[in-house]
């Protein structure tokens, strides 16, 4: 007999509409990267901050796949890791100690994404690192942090390191483990993960003997991707069309 997944109440009347639509976008992230095949199991995590100065932010319940989260079912805590809203579900620690370490130390990584896909961890696991021979790759190269592996993250005084060694970049990789990716909204460090993996992803697919761009592509190409309009094209063109996605084939991550 199959054990059919628990619905969660819906918290829509007990929060904010602000925390509400929150819910959803992340909700919506955590749909989308099962549909692209990022998901690990019930393994790694996204979040969200609340707004205000609590500092409160959304994640996964570590019982629920990609393809189960719901608005509903995202667990709200503080930077010590206890539930704000009593709810059911268990917050893993290892994703506690990556992101609280980051929402604490930057006010403008309000969102939060990280990854374990084979590509990812093939491009973390080589010496070269993300090479910028793609204009995927481009796109994201001048904004990849790296972090050097220290066993699961499970350790508080991780945090510490791995927040000096993001800085101010958007985009991480942890070597030998995965991906990481940060935005003001989830929107955009959706975007930026989403760049960052079919960057590693095309480029375990390359050939030995690799083109290499001409000399000063990789900062026209940085030139043109940085500014207010890779925000606009994130959250007004390409997060729109993948609600509309999302709503053709399963719109119950809105509950």
């Amino acid at each position: 007999m199959s054990a059919a997944l628990k619905v969660a109440p819906s918290l829509r009347e007990r929060v904010s509409p602000a925390e509400w639509a929150l819910r959803v976008d992340l909700a919506a992230a955590f749909r989308l990267a099962a549909l692209y095949r990022w998901d690990d199991l019930i393994f790694t995590h996204m979040s969200v901050r609340i707004p205000g100065p609590e500092h409160h932010f959304l994640i996964n319940s570590y019982s629920n796949m990609f393809e189960e989260i719901t608005a509903s079912n995202l667990v709200k805590i503080d930077l010590n890791g206890d539930k704000v809203v009593d709810c059911p579900g268990t917050v893993i620690r290892a994703g506690f100690v990556i992101h609280s370490a980051i929402h604490s130390a930057r006010e403008d990584a309000n969102a939060v994404i990280h990854l374990h896909t084979p590509q990812g961890q093939a491009v973390a696991a080589s010496a070269e690192g993300l090479l910028p021979v793609t204009q995927t790759a481009m796109i994201i190269h001048h904004d990849v942090a790296y972090h050097d592996s220290e066993g699961i993250a499970e350790e508080m005084e991780e945090r510490e390191r791995l927040v000096a060694d993001l800085g101010t970049r958007n985009a991480m990789i942890l070597r030998n483990h995965g991906t990481l990716a940060v935005g003001e909204t989830i929107q955009q460090a959706f975007l930026r993960m989403y760049f960052l993996e079919r960057a590693c992803e095309a480029q375990v697919l390359m050939p030995p003997n690799l083109h290499q761009p001409a000399a000063g592509v990789a900062d026209i190409i940085k030139r043109q991707v940085s500014g207010p309009a890779a925000k606009l094209i994130s959250e007004q063109f390409a997060w729109p069309a993948l609600l509309r996605k999302l709503d053709r084939i399963d719109p119950s991550y809105r509950d």
